[in-house]
């Protein structure tokens, strides 16, 4: 079931926010600052928390990481004085939701129809693909972080977790094949696993430490890794925090094509970006029925986080993206003419 909506009252960095989800991709746009990630983690919060052994409360507090795990921290202080926050994501079939303050102690928020959101929604597979690539770092991080030798949000070790597991079942269907031809041209070689390391293993040639590839490739690898194991298939949800980080710009319009492709598959899709060349394939590459839109976070005259949405990325009124890049041609033809 796709998530089909978002809403945060007094929460980081909203005072009062709704937002509505396409069933496709879903591209966020924003100055830093204005919540991108915080939106993307707070619905992959809800998403994970459809597993029965899975808090709301807990899986946000391990999301967003605040001082002494408590929840409380997240509230937004400058809402009128007012010291709780609500919050709440919802499909077509289901909602959750959840009201905590600065008060609260730890993750011990009021969750709301936490039941039925489980038994809606008890099928849904998610992953997020944070922005830095942390494949390369994996051997023990786990256990580091239990132990408290190092501190890492659940972004990081939940993608470890899923590139690791093996869930997908007999041969390779034709759509999947197809992915992971493109991208294992790109990435030049297969993922392996190996007493908890991972490997990038070119054709023939010995196997290759992640620390050894290029950031980029390894991001295109987990990408491969995602699709092959099954993760990344109908019905499930990507979460994918600045996907064009450390990605050589050849790349963005195949990987722009590839959103496309898992979108059509029914894979519902969220990216948040500072790009333009990313932003501006996803619309290139697109379908006459691909399902697309663009979320832009920004500030009104009131200095409070608003969004807009559009179907074309041109058409956002507010999009800092394509304000930079006109600024750069007019300053381009500037020199051309002096």
């Amino acid at each position: 079931m796709p998530l089909t909506n978002i809403e945060a009252d007094n929460f980081t960095a909203f005072e009062d926010i709704k937002i509505p989800f396409n069933k496709g991709l879903n591209v966020l746009v924003g100055e830093n600052g204005m919540g991108k990630t915080h939106i993307m983690k707070l619905a992959y919060a809800a998403c994970q928390a459809s597993k029965h052994d899975v808090s709301f409360s807990q899986k946000t507090t391990m999301l967003f990481r605040p001082d002494q795990s408590s929840i409380g921290r997240l509230v937004n202080r400058k809402k009128n004085g007012k010291n709780t926050a609500k919050v709440s994501v919802g499909s077509d079939t289901a909602k959750i939701g959840m009201t905590f303050s600065t008060k609260t102690k730890k993750w011990d928020a009021e969750i709301t129809t936490e039941e039925k959101w489980e038994k809606q929604m008890s099928d849904l597979t998610s992953v997020f693909i944070p922005a830095k690539e942390i494949l390369s770092n994996a051997w023990n991080l786990d256990a580091a972080v239990k132990m408290g030798n190092v501190e890492f949000d659940d972004t990081y070790l939940d993608i470890i977790a899923a590139a690791k597991i093996d869930i997908s079942r007999g041969v390779d269907s034709a759509a999947r094949k197809k992915y992971l031809k493109i991208l294992q041209q790109i990435s030049s070689g297969k993922v392996t696993l190996h007493e908890d390391r991972f490997y990038l293993k070119p054709g023939t040639q010995a196997k290759l430490e992640f620390n050894l590839v290029a950031e980029g490739l390894r991001k295109i690898a987990l990408l491969w890794q995602l699709i092959k194991n099954g993760t990344l298939e109908k019905g499930s949800v990507l979460f994918w925090d600045e996907p064009e980080a450390n990605i050589n710009p050849k790349y963005i319009p195949v990987l722009a094509e590839l959103l496309i492709m898992l979108e059509k598959e029914g894979v519902q899709i969220f990216v948040s970006t500072h790009d333009y060349f990313l932003s501006k394939y996803i619309e290139i590459k697109r379908k006459s029925d691909s399902n697309v839109q663009y979320i832009s976070l920004y500030k009104d005259e009131m200095n409070k986080v608003q969004c807009e949405i559009a179907k074309e990325f041109e058409l956002l009124e507010h999009n800092t993206i394509m304000d930079t890049f006109r600024q750069l041609y007019r300053e381009e033809i500037g020199v051309v003419l002096q």
